[in-house]
């Protein structure tokens, strides 16, 4: 009898040390979630997005196999946004990427516990996203996509020396915009050129905005603005038969017919945040201690196909 129950022990004496191994092993396989909040669909959000998620995979995050990523879209929608950085809380993610300031600002506003990445951002300390880009201080750090908005302007002089009046078009809903559009009106200035603002609230705005510019300025700037790199399209149906060049803040806009920028790669941009979430995934680093990040060397891009069609020839020097 004694026997039987020495064995029995043992019996369970294994079992329990098995199950005990088998919930270590599972915690140290647990599946990491990450929620993607991407404000709207365009080709520099959407090539930040990619950028982010090949950088993971590079470090050996990938999603389905040892992470989860969850992607939404908020289609445009600060409401949509809100809605999302909550359905993020409420899942419990480890990690948010915001992608783009209203996007960024949704979520940081619903939470303060989860680290949040941003990118797509031109100023998060401008934005109330951070105290500080050096050091952010609370849940929240990422990288800017701020450009050389001051030689974007001289560009625009320089492919169109005649330029005296210019516009900027831009969403007045939109911090980084704003952000953009006073560093041009200061190098304006500087230049003595006249401008206007040409504001939308939303992409119904946009046509009937560009066309009122007709006749009154020589050329537009765009700074890295979402709705209207959204809405490029339609800008250049108007600004291309009335010859008027476009001057933008991304690459992305030139595709739909933008004549130039001084841009930065956002693919690039979208790796440079992923080294950051690895960094947090790991435990390295805290958001908090974590400075704003930026891409260096901005390439010169010229659309010369738009060069064409608007007439103008482009310097040697470009």
């Amino acid at each position: 009898m004694k026997k039987l129950i020495t064995i029995f022990l043992a019996g369970i004496l294994i079992i329990s040390c098995s199950n005990n191994s088998a919930n270590t092993s599972s915690n140290n396989t647990e599946t990491l979630k990450i929620g993607i909040l991407q404000l709207v669909e365009h080709n520099a959000l959407d090539q930040a997005n990619q950028g982010f998620i090949d950088g993971l995979k590079e470090a050996g995050y990938e999603d389905g196999k040892n992470i989860t990523i969850d992607y939404q879209n908020a289609q445009g929608e600060q409401a949509n946004c809100i809605t999302i950085s909550q359905k993020f809380v409420n899942d419990r993610v480890n990690l948010i990427l915001a992608i783009a300031t209203p996007a960024a600002q949704a979520v940081a506003n619903t939470t303060k516990d989860i680290p949040i990445l941003i990118t797509a951002v031109t100023d998060p300390a401008d934005a109330k996203l951070v105290a500080d880009n050096t050091a952010p201080g609370g849940n929240v750090t990422g990288t800017s996509d701020l450009t050389p908005v001051k030689e974007q302007i001289e560009l625009l002089k320089k492919l169109v020396p005649s330029a005296k009046n210019i516009a900027f078009l831009y969403n007045s809903s939109e911090q980084n915009s704003k952000f953009q559009v006073d560093i041009a009106k200061a190098k304006s200035d500087e230049m003595g050129l006249s401008y206007m603002d040409a504001t939308i609230t939303n992409p119904n705005d946009i046509q009937q905005v560009v066309q009122s510019l007709v006749g009154k300025v020589d050329a537009i700037y765009v700074p890295t603005d979402n709705m209207v790199s959204a809405g490029m399209a339609n800008v250049i149906a108007i600004t291309e038969p009335a010859k008027i060049p476009v001057i933008c803040g991304e690459v992305g806009m030139l595709n739909a017919g933008g004549l130039a920028t001084y841009g930065i790669d956002y693919y690039e941009l979208g790796k440079l945040t992923a080294n950051q979430a690895v960094k947090i995934l790991k435990g390295e680093s805290s958001p908090a201690s974590m400075p704003i990040e930026y891409i260096q060397n901005p390439v010169l891009e010229v659309n010369t196909n738009a060069a064409q069609k608007l007439g103008i020839t482009i310097p040697a020097d470009l």
